[in-house]
């Protein structure tokens, strides 16, 4: 394993940018780590193997496949902190989130409460159930973080089947506290617990501790840089679930077992189950979790690698001195209360996002939230040369 240092990572050239020669990330300035990390080369090679392995042995390919997807479930493992005989796959989070409330008792349990801050695979999936009345919807505003567990649980009752709650919120960047008061106040009124921690997945070291009875889940398209086709969902001990969104793989445990009422499910994650699909993603995504470890670029030392690039945007940014009527940035939250990007707040940030690309700056928004997501792989002297390119675009904008 390589120790690194972070100075390495501050440095002009990035210590580990020639390890992303295909992304060319030395030559451009990628700013949307918070979206779509680049990729280690390493993931080509994995995408090569999986067309060898298909090509050499056809349809005998899928045992290679599984060990992959199992590589995979060990690489997410390590980073939640769990067996990984908890962690289930699929092609998406979209896929494992609508199986997973097929399986919650909302005839007799309607109520589901959640945040107004959530990501639109969980907001878009709520809203449409409860336009049809088939579940009763509850969202909690997010705009203050620091009570925000204290309300949830205090919008949780015995008719609630689960609470669906992000570690960390997409728009802002802010870490969500006091996870642990939702889920015991769960464990109590006999209600499920679903986190989203897709923002907080290999850039905030994540820890289950209090949340032991909580269903994760998340991707490698950001920060874990696996792509596309790698989510997980990561289920308690005390998981019985039976998705009545099933895929014929759910039965691959369960084939060798004596008939019973109803239709048979496999043990753990193959609960969770799918059909077939692509194994290339696997391949990639194992391929990387092995460069990860032997670059020792573990959840704390990127951490604090993210946290010195937020803290060196955040300075240069203020010392730009622009108009806050045009650009600003939330001052009230520390950097260490945030994940791993940078919210700027404007009311033309869908203008100066297009600009900065102009500009050869990737960035992306929301609304009237530009989102700066540095990575590993970024320089400080990019990070400055971002900011300048930012302060030449503002100030050139039209009145």
């Amino acid at each position: 394993m390589t120790t690194l240092h972070p100075s390495d990572l501050h440095r002009s050239p990035n210590a580990i940018a020639a390890d992303y020669s295909r992304f060319r990330v030395g030559e451009r300035l990628l700013f949307t780590g918070h979206s779509h990390q680049a990729w280690p080369d390493v993931a080509f090679d994995g995408m090569t193997e999986a067309f060898n392995d298909a090509s050499r042995l056809v349809d005998d390919k899928w045992p290679r496949a599984f060990e992959k997807a199992d590589a995979v479930r060990r690489g997410y493992a390590r980073l939640l902190g769990c067996p990984p005989e908890q962690v289930a796959l699929a092609e998406n989070t979209h896929e494992l989130v609508i199986k997973w409330l097929s399986a919650l008792p909302l005839k007799a349990r309607p109520r589901i409460v959640t945040t107004d801050g959530e990501y639109h695979s969980i907001r878009r999936q709520l809203d449409r159930l409860a336009e049809e009345k088939l579940i009763e919807l509850v969202r909690v505003s997010v705009q203050s973080t620091d009570d925000l567990a204290a309300r949830v649980t205090a919008a949780i009752d015995d008719r609630t089947s689960a609470v669906m709650i992000s570690s960390v919120l997409f728009r802002t960047g802010q870490i969500v506290p006091h996870l642990d008061v939702v889920a015991r106040a769960c464990a109590q009124h006999g209600a499920e617990i679903l986190i989203d921690a897709y923002h907080q997945m290999n850039i905030v070291p994540f820890s289950l501790e209090g949340i032991e009875n909580a269903y994760v889940t998340g991707a490698g398209y950001k920060y874990c840089q696996l792509g596309e086709g790698n989510a997980f969902l990561r289920l308690p001990e005390h998981c019985r679930m039976r998705p009545v969104i099933t895929g014929w793989y759910a039965e691959f445990e369960a084939k060798e077992q004596p008939p019973s009422q109803g239709v048979a499910y496999g043990r753990g994650p193959w609960r969770f189950a799918g059909a077939t699909y692509d194994p290339t993603s696997n391949y990639r995504a194992a391929a990387v979790f092995d460069y990860f470890a032997k670059k020792g670029l573990t959840p704390a030392l990127l951490r604090e690698v993210s946290q010195h690039q937020m803290r060196l945007i955040a300075e240069r940014f203020d010392a730009l001195g622009l108009d806050p009527g045009v650009i600003t940035r939330d001052r009230s939250a520390s950097i260490e209360s945030r994940g791993g990007f940078m919210v700027l707040q404007s009311p033309r940030a869908g203008d100066i996002c297009h600009r900065l690309h102009d500009a050869g700056v990737y960035t992306d928004y929301r609304a009237d939230a530009l989102r700066f997501g540095p990575a590993p792989y970024v320089s400080d002297a990019q990070i400055e040369d971002a900011l300048a390119r930012l302060n030449t675009v503002v100030r050139k904008l039209p009145a």
